[in-house]
């Protein structure tokens, strides 16, 4: 089992660059295997889309918290850190033109070492998407091709792409990753299992257990057979906290196949006491 942390955006200091330096290297230094950042482009402070993972429908963030652009985040962490991974969770992909998230992504991957691991979903909240410039209603077509994008653009020589929102012939974009990056697909619906299954390197369902859980899972592999990829390949990913997660919780998602937890922090802006949540989760787990 591999445990990354969530950057605590709720606590208002992922911005700060001091704080969640030492947040970082403290992580790093408990034997945890990487830091997951969130996204939002923006937000509204009156939206009529429904949260999905809250029986509110509200979001679980403050809506004037800062929220830092994912991808700068993990670079800056990058440079102060040497074996923590660097993860988004989510990454809104229709917020993103795929040309130019190929690019970064790779550049990530390459300034870091290959430290990168990409979690995309679709976006929940039309009002984003939308001021993003993007069909909301079409978007699920609209990442698959993003997928595909990605996948030529990080191939080494000439790639050609001829879709229904994409077309470009002979495109270069270097530099390629420093290995291939692994695209996991967050959510929880079919289509997203389905989506894992095509294109992705794994699934990270939100907000589901039980059965549900399991048919999501075989989704995915099923998918992944009818597209010949291997089913086994792909990974897993559940959530637990930070202050409740320990190693018999981790067994026992571990029985329904999870390779990783992703853990999310408290929203405490009191950096010795989120040093110590750290510390005490990683006890409990025996990772030092």
């Amino acid at each position: 089992m591999r445990y990354d942390v969530i950057a605590p955006t709720a606590a208002g200091t992922t911005a700060d660059p001091d704080w969640i330096t030492e947040w970082a290297l403290h992580a790093e230094a408990c034997g945890f295997d990487g830091v997951v950042a969130v996204e939002h482009a923006v937000v509204f402070t009156d939206y009529e889309s429904r949260y999905p993972y809250d029986a509110s429908g509200r979001m679980d963030l403050p809506e004037d918290v800062d929220i830092p652009d994912p991808l700068v985040l993990l670079t800056f962490l990058a440079s102060s850190t040497t074996t923590l991974g660097l993860a988004t969770g989510v990454l809104v992909l229709p917020d993103h033109h795929p040309v130019v998230l190929a690019k970064r992504l790779a550049t990530l991957s390459r300034l870091s070492n290959g430290r990168l691991r990409v979690c995309v979903g679709m976006g929940w909240m039309r009002e984003e998407v939308e001021a993003c410039g993007v069909d909301f209603d079409t978007r699920g077509r609209r990442a698959d091709e993003q997928l595909e994008v990605l996948g030529k653009l990080w191939a080494d020589g000439p790639a050609d792409h001829d879709g229904e929102f994409f077309r470009f012939a002979g495109a270069l974009s270097y530099p390629t990753p420093h290995s291939p990056v692994p695209v996991h697909v967050g959510g929880h619906t079919k289509a997203a299992a389905r989506r894992a299954g095509r294109f992705g390197a794994g699934l990270q369902p939100l907000g589901v257990a039980g059965d549900d859980l399991a048919r999501l899972v075989t989704l995915m592999r099923d998918e992944a057979s009818l597209a010949g990829r291997d089913p086994e390949a792909l990974e897993l990913t559940l959530g637990h906290l930070v202050t409740r997660v320990d190693a018999d919780r981790a067994g026992r998602l571990a029985a329904h196949g999870a390779v990783r937890l992703v853990l999310a922090a408290s929203d405490t802006a009191d950096l010795e006491q989120a040093k110590d949540e750290l510390s005490a989760c990683a006890e409990r787990l025996g990772l030092r």
